[in-house]
């Protein structure tokens, strides 16, 4: 996995109440599923839907229908199916969500890496729009920007001072002044 999977979006996930696909036990020796209930899935198709190889697992209506749990289960069209993609994306795609939920409130109040490095490139050499045309002429710009940011924040680090600008009002700054 090359990036953060996408969370759960099943009515299940986002009340956060009932089970969700990820609930179900998954033989994949056996091909057979087991719901949270217990039921045994009677029939396992490895299908072809809308151009992506999945494995379709069905239970019995006469476990569904009177089961107790029945408005709980997952919800599907056809009612009763079980929709997997093929066994190995879906382990790296359940391990990758129980691996993310784990630390997902602290990665949604962490401060996004790179803001600062980004404005300072835009705000300090101004690297919105190249100042050349052509590739190798553009490259060179860049390369230079970089350098010379590179400097900058070495002289900021030697000599203590801080990277970021601090934005203040027009009262904040004339209280700085006369404390000052």
């Amino acid at each position: 996995m090359v990036t953060p999977v996408l969370l759960d979006t099943f009515r299940q996930a986002k009340a956060q109440q009932g089970f969700a696909a990820h609930d179900f036990t998954i033989g994949w020796d056996r091909k057979q599923a087991i719901c949270p209930a217990g039921k045994t899935s009677t029939t396992w198709n490895d299908v072809v839907q809308e151009s992506v190889a999945k494995t379709v697992v069905a239970f019995a209506a006469l476990d569904c229908i009177p089961c107790s749990v029945k408005d709980q289960c997952t919800s599907s069209c056809k009612g009763r199916r079980l929709s997997l993609y093929p066994r190995e994306l879906t382990e790296a795609i359940r391990t990758a969500r129980a691996q993310q939920g784990r630390n997902l409130a602290a990665r949604l109040c962490a401060p996004r890496p790179g803001r600062g490095a980004i404005r300072q490139a835009t705000h300090t050499t101004g690297l919105r729009r190249a100042r050349y045309r052509g590739l190798a002429k553009t490259h060179l710009d860049h390369t230079t920007s970089a350098t010379a940011l590179n400097l900058i924040r070495l002289n900021a680090w030697w000599n203590g001072h801080p990277l970021d600008r601090t934005n203040h009002n027009h009262l904040a700054r004339l209280q700085l002044r006369l404390a000052a």
